[in-house]
Formats: structure tokens, sequence, C-alpha cells
């Protein structure tokens, strides 16, 4: 068994003992190796050292798996949301959003985040003013003369003092930090704004996913109602001796099948409400109660062309404001670096007071002093400051145009889904109330002796289909519009006409 394997399996508690093996290690390998081994190294000899036992904090093997020596920090739950809504209250989509922009842990991120930037910009303004030090030094020594060699009686030396340094010119290189900084300031106020019309974007989902949901499970309630009345027709029937098993089994077998759909469409219904609740900040297993639409969705046409929408999307999107806010911060920066290598001068004062341990006057000294600060060679360091600036501004810029191209793509995408969802909701109307009258038929003439089962089963699958592909439709054209009016950087892209539908 090798030495680093002995060291993992101590306790966490025997530090110390690693502490005093591990400089034992270093003393043998430093005294005992050279004289025993000719051809020794300094990289042979540190590449097997570990004498703070470090390799012991980690897995043993690439293959095995790691094991705390320690309890691990717990995982504490989120803070409590900041609105609660009352129980049993039915929350309508402006309730839902005011609740999300309350409660999400999002908005608190990017909130923060701006505070920071915005401390960051005080961080560069303190650069404009002096800075100023005190100090308070004690001291206590013996020394000898040098001339005669006899020792200096001990001397105790006390008292306070005060510097002070203050940049009078730099070339600019403050403005420059100072506008990179209010720059990051602004592409952190705006990134906060956009974080919140994702949140917007996010409840408006789910809010219509529970309603979509919502009418998926009624629609498939009434398609399992309508089958069982097929069951028992065929039952009759079968009873009567004017049907045969078969019809009975091949209506049970639809009955199951509704029954399927049935209950996928109410987990489909419970997992929304999940997504809803967490959009809106509260716990997932929160009863949120949503109002539902009064009346048939109220569907309005888009009249305005696409390259309009375009156009409104370069002005309104947040998140591309920064982003060209995040290029002008770059190039700030890039030019902060660069003037940093040029001359600085500066002013530095400071005053000091010294007192005695024995009965000598106390004594003061002052200093005052013009300093030119020449950056003469860092070891490149400065070159490469420079080029590594260059180049952030370089991929600040291609990450807003990157984030151009796929705004012009969203915007693009989701105003075609709304058209054609737009068209697509008349065809399924005509189509669900043309099954509607179908299955009806059908359902009278198997019942009156002139149709068959198969006929009948037909019939009420295209009807469940076609309610199906209406609530789809409508689903749709819901999510298309919030899409398309988060894709521009607006909250409504019908706001100017009027209301929303």
């Amino acid at each position: 068994m090798n030495r680093c394997t002995q060291r993992a399996r101590h306790p966490r508690g025997d530090g110390g003992l690693r502490r005093l093996d591990g400089l034992l290690t270093v003393l043998v390998a430093l005294f005992v190796a050279p004289a025993a081994a000719a051809d020794f190294s300094a990289a042979g000899l540190y590449r097997g050292l570990d004498p703070f036992g470090t390799d012991s904090r980690v897995a043993p093997a690439p293959h095995q798996r790691w094991e705390p020596d320690q309890p691990l920090p717990p995982v504490p739950a989120p803070s409590g949301a900041e609105v609660v809504p009352p129980a049993g209250q039915v929350l309508a989509l402006p309730e839902l959003t005011d609740l999300a922009l309350r409660n999400n842990p999002r908005t608190r991120q990017s909130w923060y985040a701006a505070r920071a930037a915005a401390a960051g910009v005080g961080i560069e303004q303190a650069r404009y003013l002096p800075l100023i030090n005190g100090t308070y030094n004690w001291n206590r020594n013996q020394t000898i003369a040098a001339a005669t060699g006899t020792e200096i009686p001990l001397q105790t030396r006390f008292g306070p003092g005060v510097t002070l340094s203050y940049i009078l010119f730099d070339f600019g290189a403050r403005a420059s930090s100072l506008e990179a900084a209010n720059l990051r300031l602004l592409a952190a106020n705006l990134t906060q704004n956009r974080t919140l019309q994702d949140v917007v974007f996010q409840i408006e989902t789910a809010y219509y996913q529970v309603l979509g949901f919502d009418a998926l499970v009624r629609a498939n309630e009434l398609s399992l109602k309508n089958v069982k009345t097929s069951l028992e027709a065929a039952q009759r029937r079968r009873e009567a001796g004017f049907a045969t098993i078969a019809d009975v089994y091949r209506a049970e077998t639809q009955v199951a099948l509704a029954e399927r759909n049935l209950a996928s469409s109410v987990g489909g219904l419970e997992k929304a409400k999940g997504q809803l609740a967490t959009a809106a900040g509260v716990p997932v297993g929160a009863a949120l109660r949503v109002q539902g639409l009064q009346g048939p969705p109220q569907i309005r046409e888009m009249t305005e062309p696409v390259a309009t929408m375009l156009e409104r999307a370069k002005s309104n999107r947040p998140d591309l404001i920064a982003a060209q806010s995040q290029v002008l911060a770059a190039r700030a920066s890039a030019e902060a670096t660069a003037r940093s290598t040029l001359p600085s001068i500066e002013i530095a004062g400071n005053a000091n007071r010294t007192m005695f341990g024995d009965n000598r006057p106390s004594a003061d000294a002052y200093g005052l002093a013009f300093n030119v600060r020449i950056p003469l060679f860092s070891g490149f360091r400065d070159t490469y400051a420079v080029r590594q600036a260059e180049a952030q501004r370089a991929q600040a810029e291609a990450t807003r145009d990157q984030l151009f191209q796929q705004a012009q793509l969203e915007v693009w995408q989701s105003y075609y889904d709304l058209q054609t969802s737009a068209s697509t909701i008349s065809s399924t109307e005509v189509q669900v109330k043309s099954a509607e009258q179908a299955a009806n038929v059908a359902l009278a003439r198997y019942e009156s002796g002139f149709g068959s089962i198969v006929d009948l089963v037909t019939a009420q699958t295209d009807e469940s289909t076609a309610r199906v592909q209406r609530v789809q439709a409508y689903f749709d054209w819901f999510v298309a519009f919030a899409r398309l009016s988060y894709s521009i950087g607006m909250n409504d892209i019908f706001s100017a006409a009027g209301t929303r539908p």
C-alpha cells in the first residue's frame, strides 16, 4: 500500500498528524534522497511530494467516486414569495403576471446585477478623488553604533501619520474606465428589462398551457361520454339480436382509448399547473386558480407586414440594445487599457508625528512630492492586456451580431406561426361542426339499425380529433402571439390598437 493511500484513510480530525507526516516527508526527500540517488532532480522530487495531504481530499482514482469527509452544506429552500395570493382567489392573466414579476427569482437576480454594475460606476468615480490613509506606528529597537560598536540605549517610538496620493493627469485612462462602467450599467439595466419580459412571456405561456389542457380535458370528457353512449347502444342492439359481440368489443375499445386520452390530458393539466406555479414564484404544489376565457377566444388578424415587425425589434428589444452597450463598454475598456500604458502625473504627501518613550519631545515630519510615473517595461504585460481588451471588444461585437440574427429569426418565425395558426382556427371550427353533425347522424343510424359500428366509431373518432385540433389551434395562436410580442420586445403587439385578445 503506497503512502498516498494511507493518507486517504486518515479522518479529517488528524490534520496535525498529516502536516507532521508531510514535514517529515519533505525533510527525508531533501536530505536523504539526494545522497541515495545519483540522478536526483527537482522535478522528480516535487512531483511526488504532498506535504499538506491535498491528495487525500480528492477521489483516490479517476474511476472511483469521491466521498466527502465532512457534512455537506445543506441547500436552503428558496425565500418565501413576496406576494402570496389568498386561498381560492381566481387569478386572471394580469394578476398572474404581477405575481410572477414580484416573486420570480430571476427578477431579483437581474436587479441585483444592475445594482452591482451601479456600484462599479461608483468605484470608477472614486478614482477622481484623492486616496488618504491613516497610520499609527509603534516600534521598539536597540541598535549598535557602526563607528564604535557600542550599544545604543533601547528606544521606543510611536505616533500617528497620514498619507495622501492623487492622480493629476493620466491621458484619459480614468475617463475611459468610467465610460465603460456607465455603459455596463446601461447594459445591466436593459438586461433587467429583458428579464422582466422573459418572466412575462414565461407566465403567459404557462397560463395558455393551463387553459389549453383544461379545454382538452373537457373535450376528452365529452368524447368519453359519446363513446360510452355508443357502447350502450351496441349492448342494447346485441341484446335485441341486431348486433354481434364484435360491435360491443369495438365500442369497448373506443371507451378504453377515450379513457386513456382523458387520463393523459389530466396529467398534462397538472404538469401545466406546476409550471404556472413555478413561473409565478410560488411553490410548485400551490393550487393556483386561474380565470378561463370569457366566451370564445377573440382572434385578431395581423395587419402589419413582417418588415415592420423586424424594424420594431431593432429599437424595442432591450437585450439587443444591451448587447450594443456591451460593445461600447468593451471599446472604452480597450481604450482605458491602452491609455494605462502612458505616463501619469501624481501628487503625494505625508505627515507624521513621532513620539518617544523617554523624555525627548515629539517630532513632526511633512512631505510633498510630484511624481511622473512612466511605464517602461512590465514583462510584456501591458502588450497582452491591450491585445486581450481588443479581443474582448471583437467578441462583444460578434455576440451582438449573433443576437441580432437570432432576434430577426425569432420575429420571422413567430410572425408566420401567428399567421398560420390564425388561418387554421377557422378551418378547425368548420371541421368540428361537421364532425359533430356526422357523429350524431352515425349514432342515430346505428341505433335505428341502418348504420354499422365501423361507421359510428369512425365518425366519433373524427369528432374527437377535430375537437383536439381546435384546442391545439387556439393554443398555438396564443403562444405565437405571446412569442411574437416577446421577440419584438413589447408586452403586447396590439397595445397601440387597444385591448389584448
